[in-house]
């Protein structure tokens, strides 16, 4: 009980401090001219983003590591780096999302919000559509349509229910073939958020 609640805690933890992090240190930039300054300079504005990515994700393995090698002292070495392995690629994903957001909508608060929401509803979509689909049979037409509402929403969300998952932890029920579903969500998504976010920083005009 002690590791499961301090291993929710620590993957809640890190995923609040890094998308604080980011939208707050944007935010900052965009208020203090900043932004404007360094793309003032002859360099491309994707050189900008991506660097950004890039840095934020590097300041993802801080975390992933330390808490990593914390839950060594409560499971086995080979299930802590398999679950600090998963935290990594979740905060990517987390990271990718809290840039676009802050890029976009340049203020903290709500780009803050708009990560909070995303990564609430990613964390419990699979949740969701179980209960929608666990209705009796008599389904009226608004239950159907809210079961294929959340069906189509789990299609565009990642599954990140399924990273960074406790049980690795206590019942050794997970392995390293999990992790290649994990690094595939996490390399698509990660990708399709930085080009969303490219999209928008080049048709700005700053």
């Amino acid at each position: 009980m002690q590791a499961s609640l301090l291993a929710a805690g620590l993957r809640l933890a890190s995923v609040f401090l890094l998308a604080t992090f980011i939208v707050t240190s944007m935010a900052r930039e965009a208020a203090d001219k900043g932004l404007e300054w360094l793309l003032a300079m002859p360099m491309p504005r994707a050189a900008y983003l991506l660097g950004k990515l890039l840095g934020y994700g590097a300041l993802a393995a801080v975390p992933a590591v330390l808490f990593g090698l914390l839950m060594a002292l409560f499971a086995p070495p080979a299930r802590s780096a398999l679950w600090a392995a998963s935290l990594l690629g979740e905060l990517w994903i987390v990271a990718a999302f809290s840039l676009l957001c802050a890029a976009s909508l340049q203020q903290a608060l709500p780009a803050l919000a708009a990560v909070s929401g995303f990564y609430l509803l990613a964390r419990s979509v699979g949740s969701l559509q179980l209960l929608a689909h666990g209705a009796p049979a008599g389904d009226t037409w608004a239950q159907q349509a809210m079961a294929g509402s959340i069906d189509v929403l789990a299609l565009l969300l990642p599954r990140l229910d399924t990273f960074t998952r406790t049980e690795w932890l206590l019942y050794a029920s997970g392995g390293w073939p999990d992790l290649a579903g994990i690094a595939t969500q996490t390399v698509i998504y990660a990708g399709l958020l930085a080009a969303c976010a490219l999209c928008d920083f080049y048709r700005r005009n700053i």
